[in-house]
């Protein structure tokens, strides 16, 4: 028989396809310093470990030896204030989303998001996209002293949305996803429609092609 638990959503490559907002911001704060603009293909393999890791990448990217002065303190928070106020320009929920959320409400489950994306940025997101009430708790890169793929940051999130790890599944599409949900004990769901190497797969106990399959998925995996 099936039980109903907690779903535990990442962000970027899972809910959102969050590229072209972020590749965007990344390619101004890039004019602004006189570089050349890097493809969203370069900024996809940045994403995922919060704004300072895409940073660093950026940084080493683009000025490894320091003469155009991309300081990292300072790019990040040019990126936050380019990126938190049209956060949802350009990017859009996979399809999907909206039904599987739905899905998974109607039988019983509770849903949380647990992002590296900073608080502001992702409830502006979910406000946007009218999300923000289908969630019991958003756990983000600045909501607790440790980021994924720290088990302590999916801990948290579980914690503030009233539910237990043994009845809950981390549904994402990068390793720090993974990664936390194994170090909570955590059953896992390889979002492969995301931005992950499919190779990253293998680190999760079932996989996912698209949202339409996330409710049988998840449900699955806590029979």
């Amino acid at each position: 028989m099936t039980q109903s638990g907690l779903a535990v959503f990442d962000m970027d490559g899972t809910l959102l396809d969050s590229l072209p907002d972020i590749a965007d911001c990344v390619r101004e704060i890039l004019a602004s310093h006189g570089l050349p603009p890097v493809s969203d293909a370069a900024v996809r393999g940045m994403i995922g470990n919060g704004v300072h890791a895409l940073v660093e990448s950026l940084i080493r990217l683009t000025d490894p030896d320091g003469r155009a002065g991309l300081n990292a303190a300072q790019t990040v928070s040019q990126f936050l204030s380019l990126y938190t106020p049209r956060a949802t320009r350009l990017s859009r929920l996979f399809p999907g989303t909206e039904e599987a959320l739905e899905t998974l409400r109607k039988h019983g489950w509770t849903l949380a998001v647990c992002t590296n994306k900073p608080e502001a940025a992702a409830r502006h997101i979910l406000d946007a996209f009218n999300l923000t009430p289908l969630f019991a708790s958003i756990g983000a890169g600045d909501s607790f002293p440790a980021r994924k793929p720290d088990p302590a940051h999916l801990l948290g999130t579980i914690a503030l949305a009233g539910g237990q790890p043994a009845s809950t599944v981390m549904i994402g599409d990068m390793m720090p996803d993974l990664l936390a949900a194994r170090g909570s004990n955590v059953r896992s769901l390889f979002a492969a429609w995301g931005y992950g190497d499919p190779a990253f797969a293998r680190e999760a106990d079932a996989s996912a092609s698209g949202m339409a399959e996330v409710p049988g998925k998840v449900m699955a995996l806590l029979v």
